[in-house]
């Protein structure tokens, strides 16, 4: 479900009878909750609502919805090295930088990250 470019996620919990979400994507932390489809799709555009009043209430840039772009400046020698490799595996120099960011933060976190095709 998505508003003004901010996406929610839904949970169900059967036992309160409610319907949880949360705006994901971002840094900030918005939760809210509903009884209804209705309530709920209105809690959630009211919750987007207050969270851009209250950022400009107090002077700052509320945080934007990630968008997939990753502005990467490097030697242009690595630039030529990346493309290379890319061919050589028959990928686009975008799919397989998503690879290798992907095996680098697996090596750090240790958690697998599950990519979408691009």
């Amino acid at each position: 479900m998505q508003y003004k470019g901010y996406t929610a996620s839904i949970r169900f919990e059967e036992e309160a009878k409610l319907l949880f979400g949360e705006v994901v994507g971002i840094a900030d932390t918005i939760f809210f909750e509903a009884d209804s489809v209705d309530s709920f799709i209105q809690a959630f555009h009211d919750a987007v609502d207050d969270y851009l009043a209250w950022c400009a209430e107090e002077g700052r840039e509320p945080d934007k919805p990630f968008n997939g772009r990753i502005l990467f400046r490097c030697e242009s020698d690595l630039h030529k090295s990346a493309i290379q490799a890319a061919e050589a595996k028959n990928m686009t120099l975008n799919q397989w930088l998503t690879q290798a960011v992907s095996r680098q933060i697996e090596a750090e976190a240790g958690d697998p990250v599950v990519v979408r095709a691009a």
